[in-house]
């Protein structure tokens, strides 16, 4: 029974949207890719038919839009046939970008929950702070991060630092608005029932606030750390980096390497997708050590 209930609510949707994604994807890379096989044909002289088009477009060494199968291949040559340590390796580029993710997520998410703290318990920072917080995001990180990598190479910061507080710049948002949201969580007559027992204020912080608070806050760190591996990406692209998703990217789109781009980009969707499923574990344990039913 529950084989079936997979199947029929997990397994087969999620793959006819799959087979749905890459069916158009193939239709795309025939339409986008054909006027360059045109033209080539037509500055040789020849005539060509779309039964002649369609595996052209498949096999471009630079292709507009590469084809799924370009893209597979591209990711297990760097993947698998080339050592981790290699430069040409995504597995090396991945790790240098979530170094800095990681760094940036834990100092975003202390950050995030202190200033929530703050903003729940002392009524000034909420009136004068929380709005700062909501405009700090209004500024595009791709106008703000050459900006922070320039002052602090000024400084003699340079490396991993750098990439980690744009991180952190993008990370502590959401953990800010959702600490908030959960301290805020529990109703007056729980607060009230504290108050019977005199409980003070740390007290009804550890005993009630911040257990209530728990759900708001994995549900935050799920964006938090996607979000983060983002900022480290920006945060290689203005400082010309060698290592990296970012530059990868960087390095693919200097030479028209398309395929280079998009298994880079499968790469980084891929490091979120494990971040974000860690997450969710830490959430699942969390809640059974907590006595959370199943």
């Amino acid at each position: 029974m529950e084989r079936e209930s997979f199947l029929r609510d997990r397994l087969i949707p999620i793959g006819t949207v799959i087979v749905a994604i890459v069916a158009i994807w193939y239709v795309a890379v025939i339409f986008l890719n054909a006027p360059f096989e045109r033209d080539t044909a037509a500055r040789n002289g020849e005539t060509i038919t779309f039964a002649e088009i369609v595996p052209k477009t498949m096999a471009q060494e630079r292709p507009v839009l590469p084809a799924p199968h370009q893209v597979a291949a591209e990711l297990w040559d760097t993947t698998v046939n080339k050592a981790v340590t290699s430069k040409r390796s995504l597995v090396y580029h991945a790790w240098v970008t979530l170094s800095a993710t990681l760094l940036g997520f834990a100092m975003g998410t202390v950050l995030g929950i202190l200033l929530a703290i703050g903003i729940v318990h002392n009524r000034a920072m909420d009136r004068s702070l929380m709005p700062w917080v909501i405009a700090s995001q209004t500024i595009p990180i791709l106008a703000i991060a050459p900006m922070i990598i320039v002052v602090l190479n000024a400084i003699g910061l340079s490396g991993l630092l750098p990439k980690a507080l744009i991180s952190t710049y993008l990370s502590f948002f959401p953990v800010v608005v959702g600490m908030v949201k959960g301290l805020r969580s529990p109703e007056q007559i729980q607060l009230d029932l504290m108050h019977t027992y005199n409980a003070s204020s740390a007290q009804t912080f550890w005993k009630l606030r911040w257990p209530s608070s728990m759900p708001y806050l994995f549900t935050s760190l799920k964006v938090a750390v996607a979000i983060s591996l983002v900022g480290a990406i920006v945060g290689e692209l203005p400082t010309g980096a060698v290592a990296g998703l970012g530059a990868r990217l960087l390095a693919g789109s200097y030479y028209g390497q398309t395929v280079q781009i998009w298994a880079a980009l499968f790469m980084a969707a891929g490091v979120a997708a494990l971040l974000v499923v860690i997450v969710g574990l830490a959430h699942s344990a969390v809640l059974r050590r907590m006595g959370a039913r199943a």
